[in-house]
């Protein structure tokens, strides 16, 4: 792909967000020191305006989502261990195996319901008996939101109440939970309630460049720092990339409803035009059915005119804060001209 456009519209993903000018600001004003020592200040004061935020005792830093959920699931497991999860989620399906691969964790998939749930009456049917012969059931991981789609606040509090009864932890892979929020008018606090542990992305839609954080317990958190270090997450002058995630926080949480309303005048464009299949965005991520025979060369024409997208039969469009209503209306009228011209083909 030629990159002869001064300025692309991305929808491949909102991880690739730039950093704006006062994040950039931010980060070349932040104090540093050795995270690996706690001697970060930056760093230091992220995590704790992290866990305030969210209602959490303690917090911790690291590189990237999969990384912070992976230590989750290592910090609440043993070998032998296993957690509970959808097919369709990031820590089963995307993130390499690693739980079973470095934390000899067995995951127990589970189908996702049409809505991105998991049916309680399946999170039942799959908790191992206390027999040498299971793998020793310890977590419930849930994803919010998941495929763009925000889980219900009556099904969390049931699947988290339901879990918690049963001796379980819970975990929250909250990669875009900030979204989940803005959406249903919530507070972080509240789209959190009921798990003993999260994960949040800093780098999606919020806008900084990289890193994630992991909240929960102090004593959890501690140990936590120990498989971050094994990992290779232990960063020594952290503080320049932690200050454009606090920026992120402070700054670029409410403003993701901007994303949301792009994504339904985006998806709204392209379900007028023949023969496209669309569905109707909850956040900032919808899916669009494409036919096979379009896909190529409506990647390139698109390419032409400085639009990137992940074209194919089943296509992911994605808005954040680099994608304007400008840019939406672009968008439309790039996919409108294509379509007009292969249609008459």
């Amino acid at each position: 792909m030629s990159d002869h456009h001064d300025r692309w519209i991305d929808l491949r993903s909102d991880t690739v967000t730039q950093p704006s000018a006062a994040m950039r600001a931010a980060m070349a004003a932040a104090a540093v020191g050795d995270d690996v020592y706690a001697d970060d200040p930056t760093v230091n004061r992220l995590q704790d305006f992290a866990a305030e935020l969210f209602g959490f005792e303690a917090a911790l830093f690291a590189p990237s989502g999969t990384q912070t959920n992976l230590i989750a699931l290592m910090t609440h497991c043993g070998r032998g261990d296993e957690y509970l999860v959808g097919q369709e989620a990031h820590t089963y399906k995307y993130e390499g195996g690693g739980a079973a691969v470095l934390g000899s964790i067995q995951p127990q998939p589970i189908a996702n319901q049409p809505d991105g749930s998991i049916a309680v009456s399946d999170i039942a049917a799959y908790i191992k008996p206390d027999d040498m012969h299971f793998a020793r059931t310890r977590v419930l991981a849930l994803e919010n939101t998941i495929g763009g789609r925000v889980l219900p606040r009556d099904y969390l509090k049931a699947a988290t109440d339901f879990a918690h009864a049963k001796g379980l932890v819970t975990h929250l892979d909250g990669a875009r939970v900030c979204n989940a929020a803005v959406k249903q008018g919530i507070s972080l606090r509240e789209a959190v309630a009921g798990f003993d542990t999260v994960s949040v992305c800093l780098s999606k839609g919020l806008g900084a460049p990289v890193g994630s954080v992991l909240l929960g317990p102090k004593a959890f958190i501690e140990q936590g720092k120990r498989w971050r270090k094994m990992l290779g997450g232990g960063m020594r002058q952290a503080g320049v990339i932690a200050a454009a995630a606090h920026y992120a926080l402070e700054h670029n949480v409410e403003r993701l409803a901007e994303d949301h309303q792009n994504a339904a005048d985006l998806s709204a464009g392209l379900a007028r035009i023949e023969p496209l299949k669309v569905t109707t965005p909850q956040t900032n991520i919808f899916y669009v059915e494409i036919p096979d025979a379009a896909c190529a060369p409506l990647r390139e024409a698109l390419s032409r005119q400085g639009i990137r997208a992940s074209i194919g039969p089943h296509t992911r469009l994605v808005t954040h804060l680099d994608v304007t209503a400008a840019d939406v209306k672009t968008t439309i009228a790039a996919f409108e001209a294509f379509f007009r011209d292969w249609k008459a083909q």
